[in-house]
């Protein structure tokens, strides 16, 4: 089993070691899944997404990266690094193969995922990198910060998403490190998304079976959404 551990430096979470069934020290590089977002909250849908992208690109393991000052939603209310924090940790808990990297949530200014990376491919010299995003961020790729870096950092696994369309020669000319390292992945179709979450429990609507069970009774416990 990988364990995942906190390094002093940055705070962010690591890969120790991986070890196959028999307990032999696996010889290909480890195989690590990064699936950015602000996970407020998280749900069911970035879970299958993870979990799907983890199988057909055969991950050892995948870190949720929660962004503390998202550039696209500088405008936006979040709510708080310690709640999404606390939603993620229930969701994933008990499953062997994801982790949380705090990267982003221990460092001050915009999150911008090129600069995530290169401190997570600092920290992991010998590993495979694998950004992992829906197939709408993948349509917005050539307006994020430095989406080059992001491809030359990572490969960028995409989950294809119902109702989405994108050029992706269009991407691959305007990003063009991302020729050839770019995996189009179709997933389970599931239309859950956090914004629509927020707006059910805002309008006292009810989210069971689109959250964990333990993020929603987060949500309810400390009255996240809610009109103040």
């Amino acid at each position: 089993m990988l364990r995942f551990v906190a390094r002093p430096r940055n705070c962010g979470v690591v890969a120790v070691r991986s070890e196959d069934k028999r307990g032999t020290e696996l010889t290909r590089p480890e195989r690590l899944g990064i699936l950015g977002g602000t996970f407020d909250p998280v749900h069911l849908g970035h879970l299958i997404i993870a979990e799907e992208l983890k199988f057909r690109l055969d991950l050892d393991h995948v870190l949720f990266l929660p962004s503390r000052r998202p550039p696209h939603k500088t405008m936006q209310e979040i709510s708080p690094n310690a709640d999404r924090m606390t939603m993620l940790e229930l969701a994933i808990a008990g499953n062997p193969h994801f982790g949380i990297s705090t990267v982003d949530m221990h460092r001050e200014g915009l999150s911008f995922t090129s600069d995530s990376l290169a401190i997570i491919r600092d920290e992991h010299p010998e590993t495979d990198l694998f950004f992992l995003m829906g197939q709408d961020s993948l349509r917005d790729l050539p307006r994020w910060h430095e989406p080059n870096l992001i491809a030359e950092r990572a490969h960028l696994g995409v989950a294809l998403r119902p109702g989405v369309e994108v050029d992706v020669e269009a991407i691959l000319r305007a990003v063009p490190a991302a020729r050839g390292n770019l995996q189009m992945i179709p997933v389970p179709l599931i239309q859950i998304s956090s914004r629509e979450i927020r707006r059910r429990v805002y309008h006292g609507e009810p989210i069971t079976y689109q959250v964990p069970h333990a993020v929603e009774a987060h949500i309810r416990k400390v009255g996240l959404y809610v009109p103040q």
